[in-house]
């Protein structure tokens, strides 16, 4: 697919992502339906919604690509497909039915195990992310689209990590001190990759967790700013697993985060 098209597929998919954004809100201050799924996490009336509005935009645009959502995904059926898009409509549920502003709205397309594109909406700090190829990462914030480059933001000397949970693991931390970190984080979501796009922060490093749809949309925003994304034992992160279960990860906005 030509970038021109990317370009265009992505710039299509800005209004529909702020219209399920404020969707979502709305949904959330009348009062959110809950239910708990198999696997026993929660989905609620909003996730659904935001859900249907961006796969009725994506198969508006690209109504020969098969789309794969958290929210109506069969894990009985193994992934076989070289270009799909990967979708979660709420990243970030638990924070969304809690009435936090860190979740996340989610789409990207995936074109030989790389997802090329990816918009990542959040609502609640009124920010965009979009993207369509290398050196092509951008943020709609206040009216303002600003091209992204991972440039640090923090002061010389202060190496900035986040992490999903409060306290990382040892094995987490003791990669993290490789790294000369300074400080640690903890931030839900795919929002992590998306403030090291801007430069916000640094670096993250997780174990095997979640699935490709959590972090496809946020990977395109980052790596396509000029982070780097691998595994921790330094392998490539792919996507178009059978599975669709994500290995572990490791994050970095530069090769030296202290420039």
């Amino acid at each position: 697919m030509k970038t021109s098209q990317l370009k265009s597929i992505s710039e299509n998919l800005i209004d529909t992502f702020n219209d399920a954004g404020k969707v979502a809100i709305d949904l959330y201050e009348k009062g959110l339906k809950i239910e708990i799924k198999e696997d026993k996490s929660p989905v609620s009336n909003g996730d659904l919604k935001v859900n249907e509005l961006i796969t009725n935009k994506i198969k508006e645009l690209t109504p020969n690509l098969p789309i794969v959502s958290e929210e109506t995904v069969n894990l009985k059926i193994k992934n076989k497909a070289k270009i799909f898009w990967l979708i979660d409509p709420i990243d970030g549920t638990k924070e969304y039915i809690a009435g936090k502003d860190e979740y996340t709205l989610n789409a990207a397309l995936v074109i030989d195990t790389v997802p090329v594109l990816g918009v990542v909406g959040v609502p609640k700090k009124n920010r965009l992310f979009y993207t369509y190829g290398p050196g092509e990462s951008y943020l709609i914030e206040n009216g303002t689209t600003k091209k992204l480059n991972c440039k640090k933001l923090q002061p010389k000397g202060k190496v900035v990590a986040l992490s999903s949970v409060v306290k990382p693991s040892d094995i987490i931390l003791n990669k993290l001190k490789g790294f000369n970190v300074t400080n640690i984080v903890k931030m839900a979501s795919s929002y992590k990759f998306c403030v090291i796009a801007t430069g916000e922060y640094d670096i993250y490093a997780a174990r095997e967790r979640a699935n490709e749809w959590d972090y496809a949309a946020g990977h395109a925003v980052a790596q396509n700013a000029g982070a780097i994304i691998k595994t921790l034992d330094e392998k490539p992160f792919l996507y178009g697993k059978e599975d669709y279960r994500n290995p572990s990860l490791l994050i970095k906005r530069a090769e030296n985060l202290d420039d």
